[in-house]
């Protein structure tokens, strides 16, 4: 199991103990990078990924929730992530999926494919087979702290049941809504990679990442 917390819940003002306690307990360290745009919230540019790759060796993992993925994935690939991930509602074309995906392999980090709640699975299982990160929306993307949504829950046990089918080994990601309320349920389903912002963050962040993994 990865734990991968969200940034976006961050609380800036105590970065340095933030970061300790990141560095402590988790393996990965999620970006929410949003354009205003593609989505109705912004958040922050690269300058966060830097300062955060200078205080850590995490995997950084980030998640591009913009119009135009193609630039911001060279952006952060210069600031220090090790994984891009695009959703494919920016094209909804499977072959400049596929031309994003080889951009991102070539800079050397790992690529990824996003969907939002209303896109079906099927559209994006071509990709499957050419990504290394599955994230699976359990939220509308834009804002932080919203409810999941248990729809996401057969959308998991779709791309989990082809996983298997077609013996791919993409990690498969969940974000949005992450408590150890569901957490258990969303492994038992398939999810290998945990994206969770308001839940490790309000409060003590190791102990809340134990919370997590004991739901393994």
């Amino acid at each position: 199991m990865i734990v991968s917390p969200s940034v976006y819940s961050m609380h800036f003002d105590d970065f340095k103990t933030e970061m300790e306690a990141l560095n402590d307990s988790v393996e990965w360290i999620h970006f929410d990078v949003m354009d205003a745009h593609f989505v109705p919230n912004l958040t922050f540019g690269p300058g966060i990924c830097q300062a955060i790759r200078r205080n850590t060796d995490k995997f950084l993992d980030v998640h591009l929730m913009v119009e135009d993925p193609e630039h911001y994935a060279e952006v952060f690939a210069k600031a220090g992530a090790d994984s891009i991930i695009f959703h494919y509602e920016v094209f909804n074309d499977i072959d400049k999926c596929v031309e994003l995906i080889d951009k991102i392999h070539a800079m050397y980090l790992k690529a990824g494919i996003s969907i939002k709640p209303g896109t079906p699975v099927k559209e994006i299982l071509p990709l499957l087979d050419k990504i290394d990160i599955f994230l699976l929306m359990s939220v509308e993307p834009g804002f932080g702290g919203q409810s999941f949504m248990p729809d996401a829950l057969p959308r998991l046990e779709e791309v989990n049941a082809y996983k298997k089918e077609k013996s791919l080994d993409f990690i498969i990601e969940v974000d949005g809504g992450v408590t150890d309320r569901n957490a258990h349920e969303l492994l038992s389903r398939g999810a290998e990679a945990l994206v969770a912002g308001s839940f490790v963050f309000n409060g003590d962040i190791r102990a809340n990442v134990e919370k997590l993994r004991k739901c393994e």
